[in-house]
């Protein structure tokens, strides 16, 4: 029997939630949690606690919650890059920035055409190396997530940073205020969030979908899903093609055609996912001042 943590909205998500298995509270504490980034090789999932401008550590083999950076220029979005390397989106430092190995830290990009990013929110690597991000205002618009100040650049676009050369290219410049994003396991396909909602009166609450060509190039952008309880934020993507995507009530379920099926309800605003565990099996869910975690019966997308 299913745990009240799951609403069935379809019974085809009932092969995803298993029975007896129910949602729990790994830490309590966060103003507003965020970009979690599971590192398989050390068994510990790392993500931002962005208004008390930190990073926190979970270890999974104790249970153990650790400050695993601080001050960190309030980090919002991250992701973990293929040789283990861990990227972040930094409000305060208005850059995607990246860990290296020897614990040094390089900045990939802060500006485009000469002027200041706004606030890079989320990011995510694609299997030839390219690394995509969103830049929306949400750090500059408050001194609450970062700094408050004015935007260099009149838009909020979608990027692209060159594997090979390092420039940095806007892929997608007609959105309100890109967010979360995520490639479709073959990576033929590219989900972007918009929550063009917070700033435009009735404005963009979805998720659009756009088809990825040759040399990255980008076309579509079709809406692929409408949030029915405030806004979608950070999601990812399972080996089935499935979207298990942040919402005002919990995470949202949505099949490869567009289908909600099912929700995982938290009772807090959840702003992002990660798939992590051994076996890649569990979701730890950022739900606004807790880090919580379930089991489903699917796992992480594999990289090409």
């Amino acid at each position: 029997m299913l745990t009240d943590a799951f609403e069935v909205i379809d019974k085809r998500f009932t092969r995803y939630a298993m029975g007896n298995v129910h949602l729990e509270t790994l830490y309590t504490g966060t103003r507003w949690a965020e970009g979690p980034a599971y590192f398989a090789a050390g068994k510990y999932l790392i993500w931002s606690d962005i208004p008390n401008d930190r990073l926190l550590r979970y270890d999974e083999t104790s249970g153990a919650v650790s400050e695993f950076l601080r001050p960190c220029r309030n980090h919002n979005g991250h992701t973990v890059d293929r040789d283990g390397r861990l990227v972040s989106c930094e409000h305060r430092g208005r850059c995607v920035s990246r860990i290296e190995v020897d614990g040094s830290t390089t900045i990939l990009a802060d500006r485009f055409e000469g002027k200041r990013l706004n606030s890079p929110n989320d990011v995510v690597v694609k299997s030839d190396g390219s690394i995509w991000f969103t830049d929306p205002t949400y750090g500059i618009d408050s001194e609450y997530e970062g700094d408050k100040a004015e935007a260099e650049i009149d838009g909020s676009y979608v990027y692209r940073i060159d594997p090979v050369s390092g420039a940095v290219s806007a892929v997608i410049t007609d959105m309100v205020k890109p967010n979360g994003l995520a490639f479709s396991p073959d990576e033929s396909l590219l989900y972007v969030a918009d929550t063009g909602a917070t700033h435009v009166e009735d404005g963009p609450r979805h998720i659009r979908r756009f088809a990825v060509g040759a040399g990255d190039s980008l076309s579509g952008g079709e809406i692929f899903a409408t949030s029915d309880t405030g806004l979608f934020d950070g999601f990812r993507v399972d080996l089935h093609g499935n979207i298990w995507t942040s919402a005002g009530d919990g995470v949202h379920c949505y099949t490869p055609e567009g289908d909600l099926i099912g929700k995982i309800l938290t009772g807090e605003v959840v702003a992002n996912v990660e798939f992590g565990g051994i076996k890649r099996n569990r979701l730890f869910i950022c739900a606004t001042t807790t880090l919580r975690a379930v089991y489903l019966n699917t796992r992480a997308a594999q990289r090409p």
